[in-house]
């Protein structure tokens, strides 16, 4: 009996030592294939972490730097704003270190990446002849287009590269999925191999190796879905385990970089918008008071300092303090914080770097230099004075920042915060460095305006002083000359002793010239009623055909004294008009003089007025020496004067047209010059009719 018994458990023990032999061998098979994959996964894992990542980042760096290369370069062609020059070299020095960074991640091929330096270098050497160029200059357009024929090169083989690393992290991530998949196959499959030989067995390890790699594998699927907050649970075996905790660490890899993306946009969403307020009026004041509030706002600080250099940059006083508390303080609160002494600024400005400062309390009981710090700060400690106002203000850490534009400093922007419990981050520090560098521009900008303004305000002054001036002397040179004319007529009238011929022909010159004189300081009176908005017209029914007929008869003796012909054509039916007659008569008489004083003897000046269109059309017509094309857009500024008249020595004052066309507006009407050098000129005004006038020209 005991044999059989003995056979049956021999053979019991043989099928359980074989059913646990191979439930053992399976298990440690799979346990093998599970930390297989986990190890795989962990490798790939490690791979984009460590290397394919890394390598994008640098790679991307390498690009920025790039760009801000191309564009400081294309800043100072345009603007020919030396500091421009500046930032391209500190991104042409970077480009280098980070060019050797992206090759030693060892991630893309050796020739790709010597192809993309060969490129950026090719760009760079035709930068720096762009940088030795004149801005505007025939070599710098020529330059500028092949350095943007180097650049989009570049910008074509690094997105090439990126998205080959895109595509290697795409391939370790699925090498790593089908590693975790192999791994759950594999693990199945000795599942159900063991639970053919051993139910019991099989049961319990089911349970205890399926479930976690079950809940494994939905944390996967959450995740790719989109869950972000899903995560593994770290139970069974410890290569599941394993598999587990590397799935969460990726998670919370992906969280931490989402996050800061997030963080990073919201920053630079924040940061546009106050670089557009500060930037919308170019006022110092208002670009103080936006700057500290948005940058305050927008980096959670709890206190922003400004700095603006004093005229002269003798010093840099606090020009505006905001708190996140009360806002904006008052100039009698501001006025209890010392500033930052000035080497310090200008040490700071010349590093050309942003300055983080933490745990300031150690530096606020004596005079610790802080290590690292710029000018005195560094050497003998902070000043009792700001030494104070840190402790009173309870500021734990700082963030300062120089502005300015070229070699000097005009300020500095300090951002800080009074609690260890928000350090500053990186992306807070560059986000801080990026809206001073803007603040700095709007500043500087603003401060060119300011000054601009008072030099304009401090023109216009002078210019008033000019006008009145001008006119106190003509009204005082118009009393003697009246005088004057008053006597020479008196003297031609021969009511006294017979003067002689040559006394006469002396009479006739001073009359003559005190005529022009006369006309002479009319015109300046008109300019000046003109400039102090003074000029008006008084209006009244008038046939332009008699001032014409006028005007040409009062004109005739010089005409014929200078030998040049004159033809008059005026319609038979009245030209009238609403006008000042005095003044278009002005208007006539100056067209009139001008164009027999232009034209040479033996040439022709013609006056015509007809109707067309509701309107009086008058034109007076030379052929004299005309107007060179480049300056006719000239010719309605006061005091102008053609380089041609000026070089034949021909008299005038350049006030002629600027008062026809001040008159002729003045009656709704417009001014329209045609002119050739040497050929002549064909000057017409439009005037409105009093009412429609139909008709033929006619001579007379």
């Amino acid at each position: 009996m005991s044999r059989p018994s003995g056979r049956g458990a021999g053979r019991v023990a043989h099928r359980l030592a074989l059913a646990f032999g191979l439930l053992i061998l399976l298990i440690t098979l799979c346990g093998a294939s599970t930390l297989i994959g986990a190890l795989v996964l962990e490798r790939q894992r490690d791979r984009i972490i460590d290397r394919v990542l890394p390598a994008q980042d640098d790679n991307v760096r390498l690009l920025n730097a790039g760009v801000s290369a191309q564009r400081s370069m294309r800043g100072y062609l345009v603007t020919g704003d030396r500091s421009e020059l500046a930032d391209f070299r500190a991104a042409r020095e970077s480009i280098a270190s980070i060019s050797a960074a992206v090759r030693a991640h060892e991630v893309l091929d050796d020739d790709d990446l010597t192809t993309q330096q060969r490129q950026i270098e090719a760009y760079l050497r035709i930068a720096d002849d762009q940088a030795k160029s004149t801005p505007g200059s025939a070599r710098a357009v020529t330059l500028t287009r092949e350095a943007s024929r180097r650049f989009n090169a570049f910008e074509v083989t690094n997105a090439r590269l990126d998205d080959q690393m895109s595509e290697e992290e795409q391939r370790l991530e699925d090498r790593a999925n089908t590693a975790i998949r192999a791994g759950i196959a594999a693990f199945g499959t000795a599942l159900v191999a063991a639970l053919a030989l051993a139910v019991y067995t099989s049961v319990r390890t089911t349970r205890a190796l399926t479930g976690p790699l079950r809940r494994t594998e939905r944390t996967l699927g959450r995740l790719t879905a989109g869950d972000h907050a899903a995560r593994a649970e770290v139970t069974g075996p410890e290569e599941i385990r394993a598999v587990a905790r590397s799935v969460n660490l990726l998670a919370d890899e992906r969280d931490r970089l989402r996050t800061v993306e997030q963080e990073r946009q919201r920053l630079s969403t924040a940061a546009k918008e106050t670089g557009i307020r500060i930037r919308d009026r170019l006022d110092v004041g208002y670009v103080l008071d936006e700057a500290c509030t948005g940058i305050g706002e927008v980096l959670a600080a709890d206190y922003v300092f400004i700095l603006l250099a004093e005229d002269g940059g003798s010093g840099f006083p606090l020009a505006r303090v905001w708190s996140a508390e009360r806002g904006l303080l008052s100039d009698g609160e501001r006025g209890g914080i010392p500033t930052i002494p000035a080497d310090v600024v200008r040490d700071h400005y010349r590093r050309g770097t942003p300055w983080l400062v933490t745990d300031l309390s150690q530096y606020v009981s004596d005079t610790t230099p802080i290590p690292g710090a710029p000018g005195s700060f560094g050497k003998t400690g902070m000043p009792a004075g700001n030494r104070t106002a840190a402790a009173a203000l309870g500021l734990d850490s700082a963030v300062i920042i120089p502005i300015g534009v070229g070699e000097e400093p005009i300020g500095a922007v300090s951002v800080a915060r009074t609690s260890t419990d928000r350090p500053w981050r990186p992306v807070d520090v560059e986000f801080a460095e990026s809206m001073a560098g803007g603040i700095g521009r709007a500043l500087h900008t603003a401060l060119l305006y300011e000054k601009e303004s008072g030099l304009v305000d401090k023109l216009r002054a002078l210019d008033k002083a000019k006008s009145d001036f001008l006119s106190t002397v003509s009204h005082e040179l118009r009393t003697p000359l009246t005088s004057i004319v008053g006597y020479i007529e008196l003297l031609k009238d021969e009511d006294g002793d017979p003067l002689s011929p040559s006394q006469l022909r002396m009479l006739d010159v001073v009359d003559r010239n005190a005529n022009r004189l006369r006309a002479l300081i009319e015109d300046l009176l008109t300019l000046s009623r003109i400039e102090s908005g003074a000029f008006t017209s008084r209006k009244a029914p008038i046939d332009l055909r008699q001032l014409v007929v006028s005007a040409a008869d009062a004109i005739k003796p010089a005409a014929e004294a200078a030998s040049v012909r004159l033809e008059t054509c005026c319609p038979e039916q009245p030209l009238v008009l609403d006008a000042d007659g005095e003044q278009l008569d002005r208007v006539l008489m100056n067209l009139l003089s001008n164009a027999v004083k232009f034209t040479q003897g033996g040439g022709k000046v013609s006056v015509r007025a007809d109707a067309q269109d509701g309107e009086a059309v008058l034109s007076v017509s030379d052929t004299g020496i005309g107007i060179p094309a480049a300056e006719q857009e000239k010719l309605f500024k006061r005091f102008f004067r053609a380089s041609n008249a000026t070089e034949q020595a021909i008299p005038g004052t350049g006030l002629g047209l600027t008062i026809v066309h001040t008159i002729v507006a003045n009656h709704g009407g417009r001014t329209q010059v045609r002119s050739e050098e040497g050929r002549g000129t064909t000057i017409t005004t439009w005037l409105p009719l009093a009412g429609r006038t139909d008709g033929a020209a006619g001579s007379s």
